[in-house]
């Protein structure tokens, strides 16, 4: 049999009676903390409250769980577990596990803990169904791209975003990502990308070691956030989105604040917004243009040449596309406004190729 347990939150001492004795029945315990960290004490403290020692417990690197063969194969024969922080399905690594595990006709036993997302979640008194995509920051520069992208599409519908930051558990040295270094990052994205999300205003939530003895939960603006010394992980940052007014009365009244909280929707705009009004002025000016064109035409020659005649259709086509994009923009269809757009510019681009001319200089 495979037992997939899950420690909780609480270290050691949070462990189920169900989870205490599923453990005493099992000849190989395998505990991994590449997820997400296990103290060293609550290891110790584990095997003295099963009484055992580490030629049953043993902790295991990220690859032995993935590559899974011993743990398989073990598992016909005898009980095995494999001892998680949290709940052991919140890591797609062991969802993974679990199907190779039936798909060998293996007995599985399932013991969930407290998830760290969802006591976090509850911790900071948000409404758990207004988070939208959770995403997770890493240390290298480029990672920050996506979780800025994550950040725009739930603020676009008014949801919160949390981001997990990175951890690493190697030989050599246990790793976490300091909140202050992940909200740099998401500023230099701001910088090159501009959709004008992420700023000093931003208000932001960083939640660190929930559950430990020594968590601590925190609000503000970015600009006073990244004054404050955070020290050791796990760290979470949670970006508001919409809030209602039991979320803004959970948040001034759990915990300390360094600024009020607001409403990060108020500095959202939508990139199709921002594109409407860039370009369809410019589409207006080169229509007027266009059609100045064809009135120096007409006034200039006594009859009108099959080829010109022609192009009235075409900008008059031009002009309804434009019609329907300031009609969408007003219903707030952005997107279908950008496209009326695009439709206007290539028959304008296509008369202009046509007749060597360029009505979008000014």
């Amino acid at each position: 049999m495979l037992c997939f347990i899950g420690l909780g939150i609480n270290g050691y001492s949070g462990l189920s009676l169900l989870a205490l004795e599923t453990l005493q029945k099992c000849k190989f315990i395998y505990i991994e903390r590449f997820t997400s960290s296990i103290e060293d004490d609550d290891i110790r403290q584990l095997e003295l409250l099963l009484d055992t020692d580490n030629k049953r417990t043993q902790l295991v690197p990220r690859w032995f769980i993935e590559d899974a063969r011993d743990i398989i194969s073990q598992s016909k024969e005898n009980n095995v577990a494999i001892l998680t922080y949290g709940d052991p399905f919140m890591a797609t690594t062991f969802t993974e596990l679990y199907v190779r595990a039936k798909k060998n006709l293996i007995d599985i036993k399932i013991i969930h803990g407290a998830s760290g997302i969802s006591s976090l979640i509850g911790e900071i008194g948000l409404h758990n169904y207004k988070f939208g995509r959770t995403t997770t920051i890493m240390s290298d520069p480029m990672s920050a791209i996506s979780v800025y992208n994550t950040i725009y599409e739930n603020l676009r519908v008014g949801n919160h975003t949390l981001i997990l930051t990175e951890y690493n558990n190697n030989e050599k040295e246990i790793f976490f990502l300091d909140p202050v270094r992940a909200i740099d990052m998401l500023l230099e994205v701001e910088k090159n990308i501009n959709y004008k999300i992420i700023s000093d205003e931003l208000f932001i939530i960083v939640a660190s070691r929930i559950g430990y003895k020594d968590q601590n939960i925190l609000g503000g603006k970015i600009k006073s956030i990244k004054k404050v010394e955070f020290g050791k992980g796990p760290h979470s940052i949670i970006v508001t989105g919409n809030l209602h007014f039991t979320e803004i009365d959970s948040i001034t009244s759990l915990y300390p604040n360094k600024d009020p909280p607001l409403d990060n929707t108020q500095f959202f705009r939508h990139i199709a917004v921002t594109m409407l009004e860039k370009y369809l002025p410019k589409a207006k000016y080169a229509l007027k243009n266009m059609q100045s064109y064809l009135e120096n035409e007409r006034n200039s020659s006594s009859t009108l040449g099959e080829e010109v005649k022609g192009m009235y259709p075409v900008l008059e086509n031009a002009e309804y596309y434009l019609l329907d994009a300031e009609r969408f923009f007003n219903q707030n269809k952005f997107e279908l406004g950008i496209l009326s757009i695009g439709y206007a510019e290539g028959l304008i681009d296509a008369l202009r190729f046509q007749k060597n001319i360029n009505p979008w200089l000014s």
